[in-house]
């Protein structure tokens, strides 16, 4: 799932690993900048579009692995459902113990983890966090933009009361803009570049003395975020209603280009990444198919709302990054087709034969896993003894076996006695020991005799 302007608020974005990844992507988007400007291209839109393909050329391998199990979903759902079923409205301990163990055999006879799909998702969503920031605040990790604006802050801080200015200024375009600390250039530089045409205007009316520099900051930021004729630093609505007051068509379609292709290409995409996976949804019981339905359109209108709400730069990153998946998607698809579930099936073995050998693992017990059929996926562990039985059995036959022929007088022997006793049977056979008294009888009466 993509990651919003709605998260943008919280404060995620400052945990330690996200921070770092966005620290490393950012060195990513200034390099691509740096190179674009020596060829004479500055302009962030054409930055965001290759950083994006980048970046998701980085996650392939990822969306490759996840697409992998999600077509063994699809084929392992209805044997997994099927367990379901079997536990239904047993909530005790010991059935929900059972039905975890025999969903943990399906996925052992494929040879795949319950992991699987969680980890390649987990590890795309910390991306995509980590990306959000740096194309969200350019100047913050691209230097050149970033030194646009530094003139501009210059003669704001020279100002005095810039701090009383800056925080009413600013409270249209910066969240607690009151609790912002405008000495630190960084911060103001962020606050810059979300302006929009109306701030721009009520920060030249507040500080007179820096209008010739604003104007001339504004004209390079609007050199820089001009793509194909639209201000990817404005907001696409804020656009629309200067068009629509100026009677302005062109205007119009150029506000609502990015926000349109942002919800049209998250379509694609959604429908495309649901296409390995439409052969485990079609079971009305699957408590996956009312989510995916939903979110097939659910996602589309998210975009378009937040892409006339943002700055365009975010919507115009949301087509790019829709775009390069639903390419990517249609790579994935045509190469999954080619590849049967049955050779699926047996690379996954193949793989979890390799990681349990190295765990000692002997290769018959792996042998045995491997061509387990779906038949035996409710053998409790009951049946499991009950199929030990003969060896137990041949085990007590052998000790009892030694006992009848122990030394007589030995303690084996008298065991052996006591255990016959107790199990009431008749001394149709006579012990060693017994014989041995009877014979020690007789030898005293003759001898009184």
């Amino acid at each position: 799932m993509e990651v919003y302007g709605l998260l943008a608020s919280g404060g995620i974005y400052d945990w330690p690993v996200i921070k770092q990844i966005s620290w490393i992507l950012g060195q990513v988007m200034n390099g691509i900048y740096n190179v674009m400007s020596a060829v004479g291209i500055e302009n962030i839109g054409v930055s965001i579009i290759i950083f994006t393909i980048i970046i998701y050329m980085i996650l392939l391998p990822l969306t490759i692995k996840q697409q992998k199990f999600s077509k063994m979903t699809a084929v392992m759902n209805p044997e997994i459902q099927k367990v379901q079923k079997k536990y239904a409205g047993k909530k005790d301990q010991v059935s929900m113990q059972k039905q975890q163990e025999e969903i943990n055999m399906v996925y052992e006879k494929y040879g795949v983890k319950m992991s699987s799909g969680c980890l390649p998702s987990l590890m795309q969503l910390v991306i995509l966090f980590g990306l959000y920031p740096v194309v969200q605040n350019i100047p913050e990790y691209v230097t050149k933009v970033r030194n646009v604006y530094l003139p501009l802050v210059d003669k704001i801080q020279a100002t005095k009361g810039y701090q009383d200015i800056m925080e009413k200024v600013a409270s249209s375009v910066v969240i607690n803009a009151e609790n912002y600390d405008f000495s630190n250039k960084t911060n103001l530089v962020e606050a810059l570049y979300k302006f929009q045409n109306s701030t721009w205007d009520a920060l030249m009316e507040q500080m007179p003395g820096v209008e010739s520099t604003a104007k001339s900051t504004m004209q390079q930021v609007s050199h820089l975020n001009n793509f194909l004729g639209i201000d990817i630093g404005s907001h696409p609505w804020e656009l629309l209603k200067d068009a629509l007051a100026a009677g302005a068509v062109v205007g119009v379609i150029l506000a609502v280009i990015i926000p349109i292709l942002a919800g049209l290409t998250q379509f694609i995409s959604v429908k495309l990444s649901q296409m390995n996976t439409t052969a485990s949804t079609q079971d009305s019981d699957n408590p996956m198919m009312n989510s995916m339905k939903t979110m097939t359109y659910t996602m589309p209108l998210i975009s378009v709302v937040f892409g006339f709400t943002l700055p365009a730069g975010l919507g115009l990153y949301w087509v790019a990054s829709a775009a390069v998946r639903s390419v990517q998607q249609l790579a994935v698809n045509k190469y999954l087709k080619s590849k049967s579930v049955e050779d699926m099936i047996e690379e996954n073995r193949k793989k979890a034969q390799k990681k349990r050998e190295k765990k000692g693992t002997s290769a018959e017990e792996i042998n045995k896993m491997a061509t387990k059929s779906t038949r035996n996926v409710g053998t409790s562990s009951k049946s499991r003894k009950e199929l030990a039985d003969p060896a137990k059995e041949e085990k007590i036959r052998q000790a009892q076996e030694s006992a009848r022929n122990a030394k007589p007088g030995s303690l084996t022997s008298k065991a052996y006695l006591v255990s016959r006793y107790n199990s009431g049977l008749k001394t149709e056979e006579k012990a060693p020991e017994d014989t041995e008294d009877k014979a020690d009888k007789s030898k005293d009466k003759k001898r009184k005799k």
